[in-house]
């Protein structure tokens, strides 16, 4: 007889999510029973186990020595577990699900999709605006593009595009700016959220500590472009975001400098499975609109 027959899953899961959470209200509350039956559940798991798990104190529930070495290999199957109940989801052979930032998808991503769709219209394709990184082993998410330095762990993270940055302004005031040195005159619009700062532009162009006029501040950057259009200021924009308005005469970049920023565009895949067929097939396509998007002069000329 296998030591799992002598053993119930359900108390095992209680004592797991009791571990992980440090009490048995919250461990009940995940798994939407009551804190009597979650109680109980543990009980059953220690006697079937011959030893306690956890002892009780006011602070809360605390792992025994031999509790702390059952967790341990809890935790990890029950990982296991819910990758394994996930894979259903995540393997649906028509439906393909990217994690992409709000502001990128709607700047760049989505006008691109219909190309996707006529060259893959077998999949559909659902789209996760976020910016955080996602559990992909854990997850119904099948792959991810992020901004950042491609470090983050537990991932495989594939370079897509170096992030550069260049002033974006109105026609209008573009007409009054002669030289860099000039942004200082202008208000200077500002996102909350921005990863970089204005010196990532002005150091390289020997501008480093020129003292800029404060404009409007905002939550994120596609209200910042939109300031800039209605003449508000000045912006330190990137080619994903600008590129559109830039092309359509809304906005100006009034000078040819154009500078990493450090960051950059990344795939980012789990390091754990094999990329399915949709997944390698979206990333094909990607890399080449990324390709087209540089190869165009978009990605470092603004336009």
């Amino acid at each position: 007889m296998s030591e799992l027959s002598r053993l119930h899953l359900n108390a095992l899961r209680a004592v797991e999510a009791a571990g992980r959470l440090g009490s048995l209200t919250a461990a009940a509350e995940e798994m939407g029973v009551s804190l009597g039956a979650v109680s109980q559940q543990v009980l059953k798991a220690e006697a079937e186990l011959g030893h306690p798990v956890f002892v009780r104190s006011p602070k809360g529930l605390q792992p025994t020595p031999f509790g702390r070495l059952v967790l341990a290999h809890l935790h990890e199957g029950f990982r296991h577990l819910a990758a394994a109940a996930a894979l259903g989801r995540r393997e649906s052979a028509g439906t393909l699900t990217v994690s992409v930032p709000p502001i990128l998808a709607a700047k760049w991503l989505v006008p691109r999709l219909s190309r996707f769709s006529a060259a893959a219209p077998e999949l559909k394709l659902r789209i996760d605006a976020s910016t955080e990184l996602v559990d992909l082993d854990h997850s119904d998410i099948d792959l991810a593009v992020r901004i950042g330095r491609g470090d983050w762990p537990a991932v495989t993270a594939a370079h897509l595009l170096d992030q550069v940055v260049f002033p974006v302004c109105s026609p209008g005031l573009a007409a009054t700016l002669k030289a860099p040195a000039d942004l200082a005159r202008l208000p200077v619009l500002r996102d909350r959220g921005a990863m970089f700062t204005w010196e990532a532009w002005l150091g390289p162009e020997g501008l480093s500590g020129l003292p800029l006029t404060d404009g409007s501040v905002y939550s994120d950057a596609a209200l910042c472009l939109q300031a800039a259009i209605a003449g508000q200021g000045v912006f330190l924009a990137w080619p994903t975001l600008a590129a559109y308005a830039i092309a359509d005469g809304q906005l100006v970049a009034p000078f040819p400098g154009r500078h990493r920023t450090g960051d950059a565009y990344w795939l980012v895949t789990s390091a754990q499975r094999p990329k399915s067929a949709k997944v390698r097939k979206f990333e094909a396509w990607l890399r080449e609109e990324f390709a087209a998007f540089a190869e165009g002069g978009e990605a470092t000329s603004g336009a």
